[in-house]
This record gives structure tokens, C-alpha cells and sequence, in this order.
């Protein structure tokens, strides 16, 4: 088809800005699948959240008590704390505020209840931050990590680097909590044990729980944000004295 001076293009046809916006969404979503994806190395897998003792102690022995189980902790126990937090990284770095940003870091990096909830979150963080800044290069992001050296935990690291890669705040939530979630599900599919269809169904019956805490975090603020969850706490703390175990937390 020939396009001559004043002629208007048919209906649907992309124009340059709509395929210019589709690339650049494209890209912002090939990013956030890859950082929640199960290969991405930040050592998901090795950590249980506490539920390993939970079903030591007969606690957790079924499908519908692993859905309570995160249920919890998405809605009461560290989702309720690492959502908003993730949301505020996003928001200060959006906004390229290194105080702001600085100030979300020393506040997450302080905010865990036990030992290994806090080595489960600086772990995890600090292994994202590292293979992030190899595999996707971004100058402001790798001055946050040397401001904060292997002090970056995850929810915090994940969300400053989705706002600087043009990942939307929702969508970066979803997706943060949700692969909270289905590493809790997966854990308890090895530890009850559960078929993997069991699994399947437990994380599809989690997905309001998912939005629900996404729904709080695009919400709260931070100076009225906590946890209520002490079972949890208790089963992280006894997890550290527990005498077999397979996962670190």
C-alpha cells in the first residue's frame, strides 16, 4: 500500500510510538520474568520460611493447611513488611531520591524477626543484586549496591531495580509476592510431601492472597506497617535448633 501526504492509515495499524511502546514493554516484562524465575540464582529454593518446622511439629501435614501457612505469611507475617518496602524502593528510585531510597534500605536490612528470616531475605538480596548488575547493567542501580554493600535485601533490591527498568510498581508486586508464594508452595511440596499437581492448586488458590497483599503494599506506609504472625516467628526460631534439616530457614 502506498501512503501519500494527508492520507490516514487503516484502523489497527500500528503506528511507530505504539510498536516503540510494545518494544519497551516487551522488554520491561522479558525482565521481570526472568528475575522471578526459579533459575534465576538467588538461592530460593534452599529456604522454607519456618514451614519446615511447621511440618516437623505436624502443624503443616495437608494441602489446605500449606495454603493457610502462606496465607500468614503473605497477608500477616513478611509479605505484609516486604511488600511495602519493595514499594517504597520502587517509588524513591522512580523519583531517582537517594536519600529516600538509602533511608527504605537501613530500615529493611533492620526489620527481620529472627536470624534466619534475616539471612533468608540478605541472601537473597544480595545474590539478586549481583547477578542483576552483571546480566542487566544499570549505573544507578550499581551505586545503590555500593552504598549498601551486601546489606541490600531482596524486596528492596527487587524494586529499585524494576523502576529502573521500566517494570510497572503493580506488576512488580504481583509478581515479588507471587514467586514468595509458590516457593512456599514448592517447599511444602517437598516437605509434607504433596503431589505436584497439590501444588499447583495450592498456589492457584493463593493468587487473591497474592493480590490482597499487593493491594496493601501499593497502600501503606511505612511508619504503619508490621507484622502479626508470632506462630511463624516461633517456627523460624525453633527451625534453628531443629536436629535434620533441608532447608536454611
Amino acid at each position: 500500500m502506498t501512503m501519500t501526504k494527508g492520507t490516514t492509515m487503516p484502523m489497527g495499524t500500528p503506528t511507530a510510538t505504539t510498536i516503540t511502546t510494545m518494544a519497551e514493554g516487551d522488554a520491561a516484562l522479558y525482565r521481570l520474568l526472568a528475575w522471578t524465575s526459579p533459575a534465576y540464582p538467588v538461592g530460593a529454593y534452599t529456604y522454607s520460611h519456618g514451614l519446615e518446622t511447621a511440618v516437623e511439629e505436624g502443624a503443616v501435614g495437608n494441602r489446605a493447611d500449606l495454603v493457610a501457612y502462606v496465607e500468614a505469611a503473605l497477608g500477616r507475617g513478611a509479605g505484609a513488611v516486604d511488600g511495602p518496602l519493595l514499594a517504597a524502593a520502587w517509588r524513591a528510585a522512580s523519583e531517582d531520591d537517594e536519600t529516600a531510597l538509602d533511608e527504605v534500605a537501613d530500615l529493611a536490612a533492620a526489620w527481620r524477626g529472627t536470624a534466619e528470616t534475616a539471612l533468608e531475605s540478605g541472601a537473597q538480596g544480595t545474590a539478586f543484586a549481583a547477578v542483576t548488575a552483571a546480566a542487566w547493567p544499570e549505573p544507578r542501580f550499581a551505586a545503590l549496591m555500593a552504598r549498601h554493600p551486601r546489606r541490600l535485601v531482596h524486596p528492596v533490591a527487587f524494586g529499585a531495580a524494576a523502576a529502573w527498568n521500566g517494570i510497572p510498581l503493580r506488576a512488580a508486586l504481583l509478581s515479588w509476592l507471587g514467586a514468595f508464594a509458590a516457593n512456599l508452595v514448592s517447599a511444602g511440596v517437598r516437605l509434607v510431601p504433596l503431589g505436584q499437581t497439590d501444588g499447583q492448586i495450592a498456589t492457584a488458590s493463593l493468587m487473591p492472597a497474592v493480590q490482597g497483599a499487593a493491594d496493601f503494599a501499593l497502600a501503606a506506609a511505612l511508619d504503619g506497617i508490621g507484622t502479626a504472625a508470632p506462630l511463624l516467628d516461633l517456627f523460624s526460631m525453633r527451625h534453628e535448633t531443629q536436629y535434620t534439616r533441608l532447608f536454611r530457614s
